[in-house]
């Protein structure tokens, strides 16, 4: 796309989802394996979540990014996807740091599915209980 890449790769995750991100100087074309952002997400608030790092940070016009995203759904993606667009914007300019930590864009969220429990159906649905 561009010959200057601003960074390496930055990864972010959010549930099952793993995203890794280039930043590049550009006039902002997005995309997402290879395709645009609303094509692969679907829907335009998964999309302003995703890139919300860029409005804060007033660099929505200044970088393109490129992501691979993996695992997951489309809402986990996106907020991997957001955190990888924080974390790259961070190693680009570190004065951000405050502006986007203040946003909770660099904490990891780490609620995940919780696992499955033996003797029941689901993690906490029990079976049906007959007293006779």
């Amino acid at each position: 796309m561009a010959t200057a890449i601003v960074s390496k790769p930055k990864t972010g995750r959010r549930k099952e989802a793993v995203a890794r991100v280039r930043l590049v100087p550009g006039a902002g074309k997005h995309l997402i394996n290879d395709r645009t952002p609303l094509d692969y997400l679907k829907r335009d608030t998964l999309v302003q979540a995703a890139f919300h790092p860029l409005t804060v940070a007033n660099a929505v016009g200044k970088f393109s990014v490129v992501a691979r995203v993996s695992g997951g759904g489309l809402t986990g993606q996106s907020g991997a996807l957001r955190m990888a667009v924080a974390r790259a914007l961070v190693r680009d300019d570190e004065t951000l740091r405050g502006l986007l930590g203040r946003e909770g864009l660099l904490t990891r969220d780490s609620r995940m599915k919780e696992r499955k429990k033996y003797g029941q159906p689901g993690a906490r649905k029990r079976f049906q209980f007959s007293k006779r």
